[in-house]
């Protein structure tokens, strides 16, 4: 009885020492496990931290990038537009300096069938050089095409407050006139006639200080007229008109003619 009781005991105390070689065991084997859990756990959060950075890297990579092309579509974007501006004036300007060459008929044919018109006429009246007596009387056609005046303007001599013109004293002018049906003014020219207030120099009337003229007195209604003042101290006495003509000289001559049939 005691020998069975003895190899209980020495039984019992094996399975114990196995138990406590078995506990000791799976204690070193859980420090090595957490230890290489450990040691994964920081690996993992080494390469989740790398990949992290790898992919904000990327992005701000990518970012830049699109910013970048961005700025570079807009620039471009903005000198296309302002070629294309720029490209869009230079034409208009061409044309416009296209257009405004166009010239007209400049031909004495055609200006005998096409009298002046008023609004392509500049007139202006001013003391004839070396003369105290004589005022040139110049018609401008400023308009692209030639024109066709009378043989020469209609003028009257007047007051210029008088509200009646009737009494008005109007110029000789040269007799025997026959020719072209009108006298031609080319584009960017003048028809020049001159008036002689008192040929003789003698004493005169001194109560006319304007000068009436209508370029053309053969189709130019009177509402066309202009007026011009002459100045206080002119003697009006036997005034004589000329004819148009190109120059002053020209118009001189054909005034002096005046009276004469």
């Amino acid at each position: 009885m005691r020998t069975i009781r003895t190899r209980k005991h020495t039984a019992a105390l094996g399975a114990v020492t196995a138990v406590l070689a078995l506990a000791l065991t799976a204690c070193g084997g859980g420090d090595e496990t957490g230890t290489k859990s450990a040691g994964s756990a920081d690996n993992a959060a080494s390469a989740g931290a790398s990949t992290d950075a790898g992919q904000s890297s990327d992005a701000t990579k990518a970012t830049g990038a699109s910013k970048a092309t961005g700025a570079s579509k807009a620039d471009s974007t903005a000198q296309n537009t302002g070629a294309t501006k720029a490209g869009a004036g230079t034409s208009k300007t061409s044309t416009s300096k296209g257009g405004s060459t166009a010239s007209g008929n400049t031909s004495d044919s055609y200006a005998y069938k096409h009298a002046c018109k008023s609004s392509d006429l500049s007139v202006r009246v001013y003391p004839r050089e070396g003369s105290a007596t004589q005022q040139v009387i110049e018609v401008n056609n400023t308009g692209t095409n030639s024109c066709g005046l009378s043989y020469f303007p209609r003028v009257s001599l007047g007051a210029s407050k008088a509200s009646d013109h009737s009494g008005d004293i109007t110029p000789a002018v040269p007799g025997g006139l026959g020719g072209a049906p009108a006298y031609p003014v080319k584009p960017k020219t003048a028809a020049i006639a001159v008036i002689d207030l008192n040929p003789s120099g003698g004493n005169g009337l001194t109560w006319i200080n304007e000068m009436n003229v209508l370029a053309d007195g053969d189709h130019m209604p009177n509402a066309d007229t202009q007026n011009f003042e002459l100045g206080p101290d002119v003697k009006v006495r036997d005034p004589k008109l000329g004819l148009y003509r190109g120059t002053v000289a020209d118009a001189v001559s054909s005034m002096k003619s005046a009276g004469k049939s």
